[in-house]
């Protein structure tokens, strides 16, 4: 898949946290080596959280350049999810320092970026770049929810991630919905509409 020309630079860009009811939809933009190999990189879903988190640490000290952005749950409602992911993208590239030539996002939909885009279906799994973003905007998007955690106890989020498992619809039915919640979001809006 990498199948770049000598000293071309891409940036590798995915998002995560577009299925969850609450929180901001983080994105990240990474540059790595052209000869760095990394252990166990692959797609975010496929890693434990432990080892996500290694790999977070590990992409950090080790790429090139990344930028780490995010997009509200208030812009989400305002936009929807997917523009609203697609700023987050637009956001986490523009932190990029570092010149690149092109971009390469996960997925079939691009955000607008000052540089040439291709988007790749599966590309967390299959473009290295792709797969360290992926893992930088997931592992955002976990620590935020164990901040929300804090603030909001009752809600389990620590444990579900914001997902709309039985355990965060009951606490949406028992304690309402918080100033995180996606109010656009199904079970969010049905809550607005019958209460």
């Amino acid at each position: 898949m990498e199948e770049l020309a000598q000293g071309i630079v891409i940036a590798g860009i995915d998002e995560a946290g577009r299925g969850p009811l609450v929180g901001a939809v983080l994105a990240a933009a990474v540059v790595l080596p052209a000869d760095l190999f990394l252990p166990g990189l692959t797609d975010s879903k496929k890693l434990s959280e432990k080892k996500r988190e290694l790999l977070f640490e590990q992409i950090q000290t080790e790429a090139i350049d990344f930028g780490i952005a995010a997009a509200s749950a208030k812009e989400i409602d305002q936009y929807n999810i997917l523009q609203a992911s697609l700023l987050a993208m637009q956001r986490a590239f523009n932190k990029l320092q570092t010149a690149v030539a092109a971009a390469w996002v996960d997925g079939n939909k691009a955000p607008q970026l000052s540089v040439p885009t291709r988007t790749i279906i599966k590309g967390d799994s299959l473009v290295a770049a792709i797969s360290a973003a992926s893992i930088l905007a997931k592992v955002s998007r976990d620590r935020q929810m164990h901040v929300l955690d804090q603030q909001y106890p009752e809600y389990g989020f620590a444990q579900h991630k914001g997902y709309p498992t039985s355990m965060h619809l009951q606490a949406i039915e028992k304690c309402g919905l918080t100033p995180e919640h996606r109010l656009s979001f199904g079970p969010c809006k049905r809550l607005l509409t019958t209460s």
